[in-house]
């Protein structure tokens, strides 16, 4: 049977892909609708190319759906399962490039009219991402899961495949690297020392 598409707002995506494995095209609606922004947002934070995370993110769900005949509920989490597929699938792109210095890719440019207020978060966020490009790939992993994805430690332990102290120790490092990394444009960015 299948569920209308508003009903699934509150369904668990676990059970959405169950019920998308029996046929339910809505359910299939609104787990794109749920998870690809997070799996777009967080692979162009890993890889600094919206064109790349765009295919990273459609290959990740393409994974999901081929799975999910086979998902086993309770197991794992959906989300945890694509952000590991994601993790992996960012990390074999970034070593096919490892030529090109990820802060040397341009950010495409924003078509909307300048705001000073556009133009501040515009430039907190090139800021973030160039920092966070900087940090060593775990550690970038790790803070963008932790930080900007909602994850948490026992999630992106499960994700990066390592232990929840060793996440903890790579988060706390690319914390205290970005503090380091942008503690001298904190003027700049519009943030004041009170």
């Amino acid at each position: 049977m299948t569920m209308p598409f508003d009903a699934m707002t509150d369904t668990p995506d676990e059970a959405l892909l169950v019920l998308y494995a029996n046929g339910d095209k809505a359910a299939a609606k609104a787990l794109v609708m749920r998870l690809t922004p997070r799996v777009l947002g967080y692979a162009t934070r890993l890889l600094n190319d919206r064109t790349e995370a765009e295919d990273v993110a459609q290959d990740a769900m393409l994974r999901l759906w081929k799975i999910a005949p086979e998902w086993r509920q309770g197991e794992a989490k959906v989300t945890t399962w694509l952000y590991q597929v994601v993790t992996n699938l960012c990390t074999d792109r970034l070593r096919k490039k490892r030529g090109v210095a990820l802060d040397a890719i341009a950010e495409p440019a924003d078509g909307r009219a300048s705001v000073a207020e556009d133009l501040i978060a515009a430039e907190r966020a090139e800021a973030l991402n160039a920092a966070l490009a900087r940090l060593p790939g775990r550690q970038r992993q790790a803070v963008v899961l932790r930080h900007l994805e909602g994850a948490t430690n026992p999630e992106i332990a499960q994700v990066l495949e390592i232990s929840i102290e060793a996440v903890e120790s790579l988060t706390a490092r690319g914390k205290r690297t970005l503090k380091t990394a942008l503690a001298d444009r904190r003027k700049d960015l519009g943030f004041s020392d009170d």
